[in-house]
């Protein structure tokens, strides 16, 4: 009998999802300033993001996927806070999801997935910074338990304007 939607896997990505992880950040690139790069980027200049996110450890990429087609729905990643080492137990985390795949929970089963598998690392605090207004992303985050600490006002200049960026907390442990 059929369930309705198809279901949403979840699991580390690969260097086999590097094209379509291109494309679906590059739309964030190109279309919304949801993320501050300017220029969309080929897969060759990605590469060393998706592997600076091995299958264990602090920095994981998280890919979401169509059960029934293995389309990619959506990532989600923890990376560095900063680069130097007092640092190192927190990370930035990150979701994105694909346009077409909105409202279906993606971004909850991503950092559903992503905080589990940090739970088992070294890793004492997430932050989060959301470019203003993204109602759907503070939502998602204050499900999570993150909390907001403070806005970077006018930070960021894309299209034609500046952006704000506010950021948040969670402790992992």
């Amino acid at each position: 009998m059929p369930s309705g939607p198809t279901e949403v896997q979840v699991r580390p990505g690969l260097e086999s999802d590097l094209v379509a992880l291109t494309d679906l950040y590059n739309h964030y690139v190109r279309e919304t300033p949801l993320t501050f790069d300017t220029a969309a980027f080929t897969p060759l200049e990605r590469r060393p993001w998706l592997l600076s996110h091995p299958q264990d450890g602090p920095h994981r990429l998280m890919v979401a996927t169509d059960g029934e087609t293995q389309q990619i729905l959506g990532y989600a990643t923890s990376g560095p806070y900063r680069p130097k080492p007092a640092y190192s137990t927190s990370v930035e985390v990150t979701v994105y999801v694909a346009p077409h795949a909105g409202r279906r929970g993606v971004g909850t089963l991503l950092y559903e997935a992503l905080f589990a598998a940090l739970s088992k690392e070294d890793v004492h605090r997430a932050y989060a910074g959301i470019a203003q207004p993204n109602e759907a992303s503070t939502r998602l985050h204050e499900r999570f338990g993150f909390r907001y600490v403070g806005t970077y006002r006018e930070v960021g200049r894309k299209f034609g304007r500046y952006w704000d960026v506010a950021w948040y907390e969670k402790e992992l442990k």
